[in-house]
């Protein structure tokens, strides 16, 4: 079905959901009905294997979710996962819509005067990963399987601000390569901080709950190039590349936690020899360690 362009998203609660048609052996495409937003679907199940894991990916700024399924399908071998790999078009999903997750301080102010993370919530690209979960799981044939969320560079993101502003029950977090993220900051403004989110306490509850969050910090040492990286204010304040904003963000938030006496759940795990580039990063040894797992069957 076709989405209008708004400044935000519009989401038709409650709309009619089209069931999936299962996920087979080998890669396979179809359209996820996610709240009434219909969504290319790109998927990849290894064979002789019981699936363990959901592994959600999300694509840069390519918009390609097929190459991305397929960068991921060797980490999907090694860990039995699912691989479900949604596209984000650049018509409807724009760089606030996408890379932003629909936070800004538009998509807050439109949920009520004095907008909470609450009032807003619905209006965003980040609510969408529930949905999204429950499709996949749905499609896989099992209703608890757990799920992983991974992105890298535009995708990442936009995984980090789900994990930011609208987490999520999953294993695990992994945000790899990003132009921006958001800062362990309630000075800074959505979608780069907190302030915005609402009241203070509102916001230190959020902030509380991502430094919480099993998130991986999964960065290439050799990111340190400026090919399509963001290059706006904020963006610019977090560093002169991407492996120096996500050691800074990495390094901030575990700052943040210590000094506040506040649970940590993050991870820093980097990747000698590799630039900008989803294929080597996904095929890394250190991506099975990103997701914290063994990678046994």
């Amino acid at each position: 079905m076709a989405l209008p362009l708004l400044g935000a998203l519009v989401f038709s609660a409650g709309a009619a959901q089209v069931l999936a048609e299962p996920i087979g052996p080998g890669n396979a495409q179809q359209i996820a009905s996610v709240d009434g937003i219909d969504l290319p679907v790109f998927t990849y199940r290894p064979s002789g294997c019981q699936p363990r894991f959901l592994l959600l990916v999300f694509h840069g700024v390519g918009r390609d979710g097929g190459p991305y399924r397929d960068h991921a399908r060797p980490l999907a071998d090694r860990i039995c996962a699912i691989v479900v790999a949604p596209q984000f078009d650049q018509k409807r999903f724009p760089r606030d819509e996408y890379q932003y997750g629909g936070m800004t301080s538009a998509s807050i102010a439109s949920g009520a005067s004095g907008a909470s993370t609450t009032s807003a919530a619905g209006r965003r690209t980040v609510d969408l990963i529930p949905e999204l979960v429950r499709w996949a799981r749905d499609a896989a044939g099992q209703t608890e399987l757990p799920y992983i969320l991974l992105g890298h560079s535009a995708g990442a993101q936009f995984v980090d601000r789900v994990a930011a502003y609208a987490p999520v029950p999953a294993t695990r977090v992994v945000v790899a390569n990003p132009s921006t993220w958001v800062l362990p900051d309630t000075k800074t403004a959505i979608p780069f901080g907190f302030d915005g989110l609402g009241t203070d306490e509102v916001e230190e509850k959020a902030l509380r709950a991502y430094l919480a969050a099993p998130l991986t910090v999964l960065l290439g040492q050799d990111d340190v190039h400026q090919r399509w990286l963001a290059q706006g204010k904020h963006a610019r304040a977090q560093g002169d590349n991407r492996y120096d904003r996500g050691t800074h963000a990495f390094h901030a938030a575990e700052e943040v936690a210590r000094r506040n006496g506040w649970a940590f759940g993050w991870r820093l795990i980097e990747v000698p020899g590799v630039g900008h580039d989803a294929a080597a990063m996904f095929g890394s040894p250190q991506a099975v360690e990103a997701l914290g797992l063994d990678g046994g069957g």
